[in-house]
């Protein structure tokens, strides 16, 4: 549409320079084809803009563009997933410890709750990724009853453990730039209450709180403009 408008105006750049002869001055032509190089310098940057910010954000303001390293990890069947059964698709992750006091239930609710409201909306070849941060208690057997406690689907639903404590610190720092730390002695893990939403080639997109006044129409939102 700003290109069409772009062409008008030159047509009518041009009518407006004719004189009553219908012959155009030495001025006058000067003046067009100045015209006509601005406007088509304009229309290029416009582009050019335009194409980069659609690459970059890849219709999420404030993409995040955050590469994220291979992984295979186990689900709550007991089966390998990883990085790679996720390519194509576009995913929803967070942090969780089935033995949290605190915010972990209501972020499982929550993204539950994101899962529902996916479906309704027609969103396909959608994923939700729950990494456990403490592993050595939260075996598959246990992921999976704390999963069956709430009303979700698990058949795109997955609760991932198979690490040491070291290791999710670490990966959760260096992918998802978020802080994992469980103290000595102590059976409460420090973490943060963010969802995270990738890309179909594994980017991590955008980050939203989890837990409270978490921006459910947003993150439809974002979902629908990468999918």
């Amino acid at each position: 549409m700003k290109i069409r408008i772009s062409f008008l105006f030159v047509h009518a750049l041009l009518q407006c320079t004719l004189n009553e002869e219908g012959i155009v001055g030495d001025k006058m032509k000067k003046r067009f084809w100045l015209s006509i190089f601005i406007i088509i310098l304009l229309i290029i940057i416009l582009l050019v803009f335009k194409s980069c910010h659609q690459i970059g954000n890849t219709g999420i303001n404030d993409a995040l563009n955050w590469s994220l390293e291979d992984f295979t990890f186990t689900d709550q069947n007991g089966n390998e997933f990883g990085k790679d059964d996720l390519k194509g698709k576009i995913w929803v992750a967070d942090f969780i410890f089935t033995n949290c006091t605190s915010i972990c239930p209501p972020m499982t609710h929550n993204m539950t709750k994101i899962q529902k409201m996916a479906e309704e909306e027609g969103i396909e070849n959608v994923e939700f990724v729950s990494f456990s941060v403490d592993p050595t208690i939260d075996s598959p057997e246990v992921l999976n009853d704390y999963g069956s406690k709430f009303e979700l689907d698990f058949s795109n639903f997955h609760f991932l453990t198979g690490y040491d404590q070291s290791f999710i610190e670490s990966f959760a720092l260096e992918n998802f730039k978020t802080i994992v730390k469980k103290p000595e002695n102590e059976d409460q893990v420090i973490h943060q209450s963010y969802f995270y939403l990738v890309n179909q080639e594994g980017t991590i997109m955008q980050y939203y709180s989890g837990a409270n006044d978490v921006p459910f129409e947003d993150i439809i939102n974002d979902m629908k403009a990468i999918q």
